[in-house]
């Protein structure tokens, strides 16, 4: 079962390496992951999507909040959230279909990043649903990567 781990540590070197580290060890998949600076250049956020029994939800905290560097590790699996996620896709299609995948693009509210005499590179985001279903609606176009 996914869980999903919000951390706050200290924006040193190594540090990501020994929080992902333990979860690697353990032989836990990660299934996301997503670090950023915070407003307070000394810290970061982490958020991680791991595949975990349930019964071991909490172990896997209590051994994150042990590391170094880490101030806090919280499980927000249960938490209300807005969930995002971001897809860069380039689209490797002959030039008749073009005008096709821009307006595809267009309906997946998918911005084009780059053109080329190739393709396209579109930015999208949304829920997993639809941008699986764009992705799927790309690929009947071309090579996709």
């Amino acid at each position: 079962m996914l869980q999903t781990i919000s951390l706050l540590l200290e924006n040193k070197p190594g540090a990501l390496m020994r929080a992902t580290g333990v979860l690697v060890t353990r032989g836990y998949n990660m299934e996301s992951l997503t670090v950023a600076r915070t407003l307070d250049p000394g810290l970061s956020r982490m958020t991680i999507v791991v595949d975990v029994e349930p019964h071991q939800r909490a172990q896997v905290i209590k051994q994150i909040n042990k590391l170094i560097n880490v101030l806090q590790a919280t499980d927000v699996t249960e938490s209300p959230s807005v969930c995002r996620e971001l897809v860069l896709l380039r689209v490797r299609a002959a030039q008749e279909s073009r005008t096709a995948i821009l307006k595809e693009a267009e309906i997946f509210q998918a911005r084009v990043i780059d053109s080329s005499t190739e393709g396209f590179v579109l930015e999208a985001t949304g829920d997993a649903e639809k941008l699986d279903e764009f992705i799927a609606v790309m690929r009947s176009y071309g090579d996709i990567e």
